[in-house]
Order: C-alpha cells, then sequence, then structure tokens
C-alpha cells in the first residue's frame, strides 16, 4: 500500500507539472489565436523541443501581425535558430513600414545576421544621425597650418548594410578630404574666408560610395590657425645649411692644419738630412788625412 501511495504522488505531481506546461502553452495559443496570429498548439509544443523559446516566436507574430506584416513562424524560428535577434528584426519591419522604407523579411534577417542593428538602421533612414571627426591638421601653400573640426550628417543606406564600410571609413575619408582642400588652397586666408568651400568641394567627391551610410552634409564646425610651418621649416633649413658650411669650414681648417703640420715634418726632414750630410763632411776629411790623400798644406 504504501507503494501504491508512493506512485498515485509520483503521478499527481507528474500531472501537475504536465498540466503547468500544457496551460502556459495553452496560454500562448489562445493568446495568438484572440490576436489573429496563427499558431498551431502543436506547433508551440514542439517548439520548446527544437530548442526555440514559444514566447518569443509568439510574442513576435503578434506584434507583426497587429502591425499588417505576414510573417510565417518557421521563418521567426529558423532566424532565432541562426542566432539573429527575432524581435529586433520584427520592430525594424514595423518602423520601415511606418516610415514607408522598403524593408522585406529576408534583407532585415540578413541585416541582422550580418552584425548590424537593423532597427537603428531604419531609425536613420529616418532620422539622420550626425558624426564627428577628430581634429585635422593641414597646411596651405603659403606654409600656414590650419586645424578643422568638421561635422557629418549621414542617413542609413539600406541596400548596402550588408557588406558596405562603416562610420569609421566615412571620418577617415572625409579627414582626408579635408587635409587636400586646405592642401590646394593657395592662402590660409582663402580657407579661413570661405570654410563652406570645405564642404562643397569634399562632399562633391562622393565619399559614401561603397559604404552603408548615405552623406547629407559636412559642416565645418571650427577651424582655427596653426603654426607657421613654411617660416619654421625655412628656418630648420637655414639652420641646416649653417651646420652644413660650419662643418666644411671646420673640415677644410683641419685639412689647412694637417697640410701645415705635413710641410714642418719635411722641413724638419730636410734640416736632418742637411746635418746628416755636415757630419759627413769631419769623417771624410779623417779619412783623406788618413789615407794621405789630403796634407796639411791642401787642408
Amino acid at each position: 500500500m504504501d507503494l501504491m501511495y508512493i506512485l498515485l504522488i509520483l503521478a499527481g505531481i507528474i500531472g501537475l507539472v504536465l498540466f503547468y506546461f500544457i496551460l502556459s502553452y495553452l496560454a500562448l495559443w489562445l493568446q495568438a489565436l484572440v490576436s489573429g496570429a496563427k499558431v498551431g498548439l502543436i506547433n508551440i509544443i514542439f517548439m520548446r523541443f527544437r530548442k526555440v523559446p514559444p514566447k518569443l516566436i509568439v510574442e513576435s507574430k503578434i506584434m507583426a501581425v497587429k502591425a499588417g506584416i505576414e510573417i510565417p513562424t518557421d521563418s521567426l524560428e529558423a532566424h532565432y535558430l541562426a542566432g539573429g535577434n527575432v524581435s529586433r528584426a520584427v520592430q525594424s519591419l514595423i518602423a520601415a513600414d511606418k516610415a514607408n522604407i522598403e524593408l522585406t523579411f529576408n534583407r532585415a534577417v540578413a541585416i541582422d545576421l550580418a552584425g548590424r542593428d537593423v532597427l537603428e538602421a531604419v531609425q536613420m533612414s529616418v532620422n539622420p544621425k550626425v558624426i564627428e571627426t577628430l581634429l585635422v591638421t593641414a597646411m596651405a601653400k603659403d606654409g600656414i597650418q590650419l586645424t578643422a573640426l568638421a561635422r557629418v550628417t549621414v542617413r542609413a543606406n539600406i541596400d548596402r548594410l550588408v557588406g558596405g564600410a562603416g562610420e569609421e571609413t566615412i571620418l577617415a575619408r572625409v579627414g582626408e578630404g579635408i587635409v587636400s582642400t586646405i592642401g590646394s588652397a593657395n592662402t590660409h586666408k582663402e580657407v579661413l574666408a570661405d570654410p563652406g568651400s570645405i564642404s562643397k568641394t569634399v562632399l562633391s567627391k562622393g565619399l559614401d560610395a561603397g559604404t552603408a551610410y548615405e552623406i547629407l552634409s559636412i559642416d565645418i564646425a571650427d577651424m582655427d590657425v596653426g603654426k607657421n610651418i613654411g617660416a619654421v621649416l625655412a628656418t630648420d633649413r637655414a639652420e641646416a645649411d649653417k651646420k652644413i658650411a660650419q662643418a666644411k669650414a671646420e673640415e677644410k681648417r683641419a685639412m689647412a692644419f694637417a697640410q701645415e703640420q705635413e710641410m714642418k715634418a719635411r722641413v724638419q726632414e730636410m734640416r736632418a738630412k742637411v746635418v746628416e750630410a755636415e757630419a759627413q763632411v769631419p769623417l771624410a776629411m779623417a779619412e783623406a788625412f788618413k789615407s794621405g790623400n789630403l796634407g796639411v798644406i791642401d787642408y
């Protein structure tokens, strides 16, 4: 009898657990049913076995149906199993639909799986984003250095989000354009008088090609005059020429000193030879006296 009671208790516990799970699945099914989203009860139950959260799929399906967008349940499950953000993808579709932006589910899924925030991209298409460059330093032809800070207004390009370059590329290209534009100016005063010319020139170069964004405007937020690089270079060149001249003069002085020492050495050498020759005369005379070739009267 004790074993029977234990089995009955275990059966009751198992029954309660099953009832709880069935009730939760039933609640999701009823929620989908009254919302107009067609998700079968059996499909909801088997989502658990496919390791897909039924609540996420059902709520995403309901959200799409309420917005007037029809997305197959299997597609939502497949996107989740692929590692995508289901609710984010559905929200992006709803936002795009309200903003009259053409965006299909497959496109949204591709953007999401590519690692980009598809909802933020849709929002940027409606509300452009302003990004700011670092301080860009360039020099005009007159040698005066200028520093500029630019603000770039960009809008997401849905068609180029997959495979398109990011904000860093935009900022790098804008910075390069500012440097080349300032560098081509004859004087720094021309640039200071019309900073907008930089924006027009840079914007006309099509810097957003191959990126995930479309550049709407480039505005020079700040510009300052820096060093007179031309004067610094001229001073450095003069200093270098001075050092070269000093080095050449020192070289010539050293060569002259060496020649002087060489001449002194030659004089000493010649004097030694004279002394040696003078020393040979008495020896020769003594030898002549000794040999009888030279007499006293001859001497």
